[in-house]
């Protein structure tokens, strides 16, 4: 574990910080995943067993990492996740994720749920970010969200797909964030909270308010998770189906991205609803547990849908070599979540540009020595051993 006089190198380290700092209940929040925790688990050992081909004596005195996502060129095939409650996690975490990802030359995705609002975030920014949303039974209300969107300069919306039923997070139970809290379980939180000090002042009271910017009207109090839970259960649309996607796209004029596919049918239905853009995603082993890893179905989705729309993947990404290995597979760029949102934590936005920074070095060195000089040349010739479809 890194001592806190040495600097975080990697994203374990990060984790390890933001673990220290964090209120237990919270820390589980972003690092846990549901059941027990078998597809969290695979996101990140799937990726260790690719194997990469060593190339030598070639020129890579020029290595770019540069690329293309949806038209717009970006520093490297990467971008920020969208996490719920980030802003509880540091001070006013999105809008210090938004800066750290436009000076990294990445984009940035905000939450439906997060703390801060698309009006903070967007006064944080000078570029378009993108926007997630979950579909809520009230249309009226994503409607009116969507608006909103487009007004604060967000000119890509996610849409999640994989939420039909919020997934069962054994952590979140035992730490009384669902299921309701006993009184011992409230005072087990307070000890929680005043055991941390650094987050109790930077965030808990110089980080407020800490309310879901973007649903004020409807769950107007983050720290009260009884009441969000009873606001999900009862907005979030489990009826929706690939027709919701053609009324989507009446009101959504920007670019589309379907989020949390991983069978090739979904894939190709999302494709033929009009989406610019799909996520290989298993919502980081937050939902079903027991389903494939996203990098062991990614090169069957790519093939599958033969560059019909762009293919991103999320989920176990812990390193630039991942960011390789991933585009080598058939994405045109992979999304990060818990490792950004540790870097926050831990460090703030310079953890962030930090941690950003070192995925584009590890990308860098690692094309260097498997002989690529440029992520469009990046296939699945540099690897050997792979262990994935």
């Amino acid at each position: 574990m890194p001592s806190m006089r040495l600097a975080p190198a990697s994203s374990e380290d990060y984790r390890r910080l933001a673990e220290k700092r964090l209120p237990r209940m919270l820390f589980d929040y972003i690092d846990g995943g549901s059941f027990e925790e078998i597809t969290l688990a695979a996101n990140v050992v799937d990726f260790d067993s690719i194997r990469l081909k060593q190339c030598v004596m070639r020129d890579v005195s020029n290595v770019d990492t540069h690329t293309h996502i949806l038209g717009e060129r970006y520093s490297m095939p990467l971008a920020l996740a969208p996490i719920g409650m980030g802003g509880m996690m540091a001070r006013r975490a999105e809008v210090q994720a938004v800066k750290a990802a436009e000076a990294m030359g990445v984009p940035f995705c905000l939450s439906t749920v997060s703390i801060c609002s698309l009006e903070e975030v967007a006064k944080g920014a000078t570029k378009p970010f993108w926007f997630q949303l979950y579909m809520m039974k009230d249309r009226g209300f994503v409607s009116a969200l969507l608006e909103r969107a487009a007004a604060a300069g967000c000119d890509t919306l996610v849409f999640t797909v994989d939420l039909a039923r919020i997934g069962v997070r054994y952590r979140d139970v035992r730490n009384g964030m669902v299921g309701g809290v006993s009184a011992l379980g409230r005072a087990r939180m307070a000890y929680e909270f005043i055991s941390h000090p650094q987050w109790l002042v930077d965030v808990g009271l110089k980080g407020k308010p800490l309310t879901f910017g973007n649903l004020g009207e409807y769950v107007p109090d983050a720290a009260n998770v009884s009441q969000f839970k009873e606001w999900v259960n009862n907005q979030f649309d489990p009826s929706v189906t690939w027709k919701d996607i053609e009324w989507l796209r009446k009101i959504w004029g920007g670019k589309l991205i379907i989020k949390g596919v991983l069978e090739t049918q979904d894939a190709s239905s999302a494709a033929d609803a009009g989406a610019d853009a799909i996520i290989v995603s298993n919502h980081g082993g937050r939902q079903l547990d027991g389903v494939s890893s996203s990098i062991s179905l990614l090169p069957e989705i790519a093939a599958a849908l033969e560059n019909r729309v762009e293919i991103l993947m999320d989920g176990g990404v812990r390193c630039g070599q991942d960011v390789v290995k991933a585009v080598a597979c058939g994405a045109k760029a992979v999304l990060i979540g818990r490792p950004w949102i540790w870097a926050v934590a831990a460090r703030g936005g310079s953890g962030l540009k930090s941690l950003l920074r070192a995925f584009k070095i590890e990308m860098d060195v690692t094309m260097a020595l498997t002989g690529v000089t440029s992520v469009t040349d990046l296939n699945r010739d540099i690897l050997s051993l792979v262990d994935v479809a």
